[in-house]
């Protein structure tokens, strides 16, 4: 057998999501050292980033070149099954088939990291981290960065679509304010939501931070299409990885190795490895380095219902603009739960074909959520997907407060003026059918353009498609009416945002359920560290992808 082809580096990144590219970028900087980054996915190049990365609407997020195909999750105790788990698998990972989310949190959801143990992680030791990132083109000050490599930037309201422009004047009826600045304003209100892209495409965190002048230092090697099957040990010191490239076996040696997977892998990756808890690695027949509990554990994620409304013509998404334009928070005001731990996104295209573009969405969700779930190996081959549970809603106040935020929503839609733009609001659960609906095809642009003009029909026509054909007999009236129906339907059919985190959780030394060191080293092993969403103690009250940003930057600064 021909030996495996030998690269080395002083530093290897694994995962070129959005914290690998950073990582990339911020060390390759550095001309003295080598610098290697694997990918599993395709790269995206400057000058040759697919149409479908680069739109604002995420058809990419349709496509599953840029995903684990095989990649499944059990949401909840009571889904009806194993569902599939949009991650990346390209070059930038999730940023390169997101919504492009520009949410930061609160000051004490950081804080809070760093009671959890998280020395250095509070608000005014990541704060420095999130202004380097971005480029705001709106907002200066103190909060603020002007000079990053991340566009951040919010459609003005003047081109905001009717259906937009009327959740907008009925949060205000509600009760809830216009706030300029989400990223500034830490109260309840609505708000332009920031977006890291600019008007006329996507900024992945591949294409802010791997540019031309990046790609072309000669310390700089980038390894696509290339599958890590296990991190590489000499007694307790990583010393790279072993691989798989175009079908071949290779070694990348380093001295330090990064492990930027992601929530799902990054654990995965460390169990195949021997980093994780002893026993159930020993029952797989793999060599326990370390025995480390909490990998895999501590899986948070938000867990969401979406509530869609048929929107008459002139309030619909005009050609070429951008469906996420307004978001809103807002308190459950629950006893046990902090303030402005809801949150809400305005869609104004439901989906890509005719029938999405007649329906706008509103997805609200648990922003600060107490549900936990976990990674776990089915095997030691790279080539079987972990076994996922988020346990979504497991935490009764998690069910409390997306039930009565679902009532929310749908009280919305009653008051003026969005009654009038939305005329027929219902729930559509993220079903199997739905899904299939939802793949970029022929026949499903034929037909859901066929369907979309027969709702623009009569009135009885559109309630009786809305009714039997999309909603699969549920009916937001009688939801909203049966209080124990409602339960079971948010039981049933709440998922995810996508905004997985915490299965490698930073925290104290003395407490056995953490997994890193506030500088992401891995406990127990040296030559190993972590730099992505799964150091996260706990979920901030944000989409992720900003902060995942902000971790392998300030990753980065401790990286010597």
């Amino acid at each position: 057998m021909q030996p495996a082809a030998v690269l080395e580096f002083e530093y290897l990144i694994i995962g070129g999501g959005s914290a690998g590219c950073v990582l990339a970028n911020r060390l390759s900087a550095r001309a003295e050292v080598r610098v290697g980054l694997v990918e599993a996915g395709i790269d995206t190049p400057p000058g040759n980033v697919p149409a479908d990365i680069l739109h604002t609407f995420p058809r990419a997020a349709l496509n599953s070149r840029y995903k684990w195909p095989r990649l499944l999750a059990t949401l909840s105790s009571t889904s009806r099954g194993p569902t599939p788990l949009d991650q990346g698998k390209v070059m930038g990972g999730s940023s390169s088939i997101n919504f492009q989310a520009a949410n930061r949190g609160f000051p004490d959801d950081y804080d809070e990291w760093s009671r959890a143990g998280a020395t250095g992680w509070n608000w005014s030791g990541v704060l420095p981290y999130f202004r380097r990132l971005e480029r705001d083109a709106d907002f200066d000050g103190a909060l603020h960065g002007h000079d990053g490599r991340v566009p951040v930037q919010r459609m003005p309201r003047d081109q905001w679509c009717g259906f937009s422009e009327a959740v907008a004047q009925t949060c205000a009826a509600a009760g809830l304010p216009f706030l300029d600045d989400q990223n500034a304003c830490f109260d309840d209100g609505h708000f332009a939501a920031a977006q890291s892209n600019l008007p006329d495409r996507r900024i992945s965190m591949a294409m802010a931070y791997l540019d031309e002048s990046v790609r072309a230092r000669p310390n700089l090697t980038i390894l696509a299409e290339t599958l890590v099957d296990k991190i590489l040990f000499e007694a307790r010191r990583a010393t790279g990885a072993r691989a798989v490239m175009s079908g071949a076996a290779i070694q990348l040696r380093a001295r330090e190795t990064i492990v930027c997977a992601g929530a799902i892998h990054t654990p995965a990756l460390l169990m195949r490895s021997g980093i994780g808890p002893g026993t159930p690695l020993q029952a797989l027949d793999i060599p326990v380095v370390a025995d480390i509990p909490g990998v895999g554990a501590n899986l948070r994620e938000h867990p969401g219902v979406p509530v869609l409304a048929y929107l008459i013509r002139p309030a619909r998404l005009q050609h070429g603009t951008r469906p996420l334009q307004v978001a809103l928070r807002y308190s459950s005001r629950l006893s046990d739960c902090p303030p402005h731990d809801m949150y809400a996104s305005v869609f104004c295209r439901a989906a890509w074909h005719g029938v999405g573009a007649r329906l706008g969405m509103i997805m609200t969700w648990v922003n600060k959520a107490y549900s936990a779930g976990r990674v776990a190996l089915c095997s030691p081959r790279m080539e079987d997907e972990p076994a996922v549970d988020l346990d979504l809603c497991a935490d009764p106040r998690d069910l409390r407060r997306l039930v009565e935020g679902m009532r929310f929503i749908a009280s919305l839609y009653r008051r003026e003026p969005l009654r009038q733009v939305a005329p027929h609001s219902f729930p559509a659960p993220f079903s199997a059918r739905s899904r299939a609906a939802m793949a970029p095809s022929l026949s499903n642009g034929v037909v859901m353009g066929i369907l979309g003009s027969l709702l623009d029909g009569p009135a009885a026509l559109r309630s009786f498609l809305i009714d039997r054909v999309i909603t699969e007999t549920y009916s937001l009236n009688a939801l909203m009416a049966d209080t124990d129906a409602l339960e079971s339907f948010v039981r049933a059919t709440a998922t995810g945002l996508k905004h997985v985190s915490g299965t490698c959780r930073i925290g104290h030394e003395a407490d056995t359920a953490s997994v890193t060191a506030p500088d992401g080293r891995v406990r127990q092993v040296d030559g190993l560290r972590i730099a992505d969403a799964s150091l996260m103690p706990t979920l901030p009250r944000a989409n992720t992808n900003l902060p995942t940003v902000m971790i392998a930057e300030k990753i980065a600064d401790s990286i010597h």
